[in-house]
């Protein structure tokens, strides 16, 4: 949907994720703060998009990135900012919020 380089996890995969022990990654919600208050994936990060340029530094290449938003849509654009920064091991929640629900 958002082109062949962003690679995209379901609500699924994504819950297996979180439950294994060994499976480290790190979330990152790109919605608004006032969306994140209503409620956020497990161990999600609350990062938004229009600050993602300016706290990328903050991130760490080597980290799998799991990017969450409300219907996957501004997540796949933080996912491929990110690959466009050098960023390699970042995966999209297919369907964000509405899809984990």
């Amino acid at each position: 949907m958002f082109g062949m380089n962003v690679k995209e996890i379901d609500a699924q995969q994504f819950a297996q994720w979180v439950e294994e022990d060994g499976h480290k990654m790190r979330v990152i919600d790109v919605r608004q703060m006032e969306e994140i208050a209503q409620g956020t994936v497990p161990k999600a990060e609350a990062l938004p998009l229009h600050t993602l340029p300016i706290k990328v530094n903050e991130l760490d290449k080597s980290e799998k990135l799991v990017m969450v938003c409300r219907s996957g849509a501004r997540s796949a654009q933080a996912c491929m900012f990110l690959q466009q920064q050098g960023f390699s091991n970042v995966f999209n929640l297919r369907g964000g919020m509405m899809a984990w629900v």
